[in-house]
């Protein structure tokens, strides 16, 4: 793992950097208030429709996506395809070690002769139902899953979207989705990789708008624009194809209504959740488009996040941690607010330095 890196580099793509950055801060927005009684019903999790919260993730995949594409072009390009391919798991292997580290194993053994009972057989039947299935594990398997097409042309990776989404609604009719439910699982859990591939695969599809410009600022803001109205509209649509037809996406639908395998659901990882939200994800990024690569803006706490993912996604939970202890759940709202802006600022701080020394976790 490399924790040094350039401050500024001509190679990089600003709207990138500030889209991502933009998502970073969007994380630790909702991951601090969501659990507030006064905050309001979009900034938290809900799994039985698309919040605001539920746009985040899918955000950082579809960043990843796009560098992805980019990255691996590249090595492909100087260094060879082999090189290319064992790059990227190695790089893989790492983020789920340290998302095991992070998230650690379901299960425990309580004493020795409790292990002995259970046996190697029954720790690894019993470790890897829930919660080892978070971000960064969800990433890395994503990314294993689509190497065999994030070098191809669009119509390969096309196919390959539509294959995975399909294979995860076959499934999810098959058994998956009563097994996601009752676990009930992490952001999809095991196979939610299958659905993940959406916004990771636009993201690719995104970048090779923004390269095919060349040179004009405007030209990709048309087609990105265009794809990324077809996406909300096609996961909403999806949606539709439920028992009960949903409210749009962000109101949230009344209590009691039931939940299948076409809601809008993080739990879930659904196939119409992660197509609405691949959509959502490109409409934001054609705004960072207009705005840093056409308009030359850039706000520099989207920078230092931006850069510094990783470090920022690893440190937010230990300063939660530190801070949410003093802020009840039942807090008012100005209170629950003013933890959050302490939170944040302790979280930027620490970015902030890390960046002053030149200091980026990247794998």
């Amino acid at each position: 793992m490399s924790t040094h890196g350039p401050v500024d580099s001509p190679t990089r793509i600003a709207s990138l950097d500030q889209f991502r950055g933009y998502t970073v801060v969007g994380m630790l927005l909702v991951n601090f208030v969501g659990g507030f009684q006064a905050v309001g019903a979009i900034w938290k999790h809900h799994n039985t429709y698309c919040s605001y919260a539920d746009t985040i993730m899918p955000q950082f995949f579809f960043a990843v996506g796009f560098a992805y594409r980019l990255t691996f072009l590249r090595r492909v390009a100087s260094l060879g395809v082999e090189p290319a391919v064992r790059a990227v798991v190695v790089r893989c292997l790492g983020l789920i070690l340290i998302g095991l580290v992070l998230y650690h194993l379901d299960g425990k053994a309580a004493s020795w002769a409790d292990l002995r009972r259970i046996g190697p057989w029954g720790v690894l039947a019993g470790a890897f139902r829930r919660e080892p299935f978070q971000t960064l594990v969800h990433i890395a398997l994503t990314s294993l899953w689509i190497l065999p097409v994030i070098g191809a042309g669009p119509a390969w990776r096309l196919a390959f979207l539509a294959s995975s989404a399909g294979l995860h609604l076959a499934l999810s009719r098959l058994f998956y989705f009563e097994h996601a439910w009752s676990v009930p699982v992490i952001d999809g859990g095991p196979l939610g990789f299958l659905s993940w591939a959406i916004p990771t695969l636009a993201g690719s599809f995104a970048y090779d708008v923004v390269k095919g410009a060349d040179g004009s600022r405007l030209r990709p803001l048309g087609r990105l624009v265009g794809w990324a109205v077809s996406l909300m509209l096609a996961g909403y649509g999806l949606s539709c194809l439920g028992a009960w037809l949903p409210p749009p996406p962000f109101v949230q639908p009344p209590r009691g209504t039931p939940v299948d395998m076409w809601t809008m659901s993080q739990r879930t990882g659904s196939v119409s959740y992660l197509t609405f939200s691949a959509g959502v994800a490109m409409m934001v990024y054609a705004a960072f488009v207009l705005a840093c690569d056409v308009g030359g803006h850039r706000i520099g706490v989207f920078r230092t996040f931006g850069k510094n993912a990783l470090a920022a996604y690893i440190l937010h939970g230990m300063v939660a941690d530190a801070v949410k202890p003093y802020v009840p759940n039942d807090s008012p709202l100005w209170y629950a607010l003013a933890g959050f802006l302490i939170y944040f600022g302790i979280c930027y701080l620490l970015i902030r330095a890390l960046e002053r020394q030149g200091v980026y976790l990247r794998l």
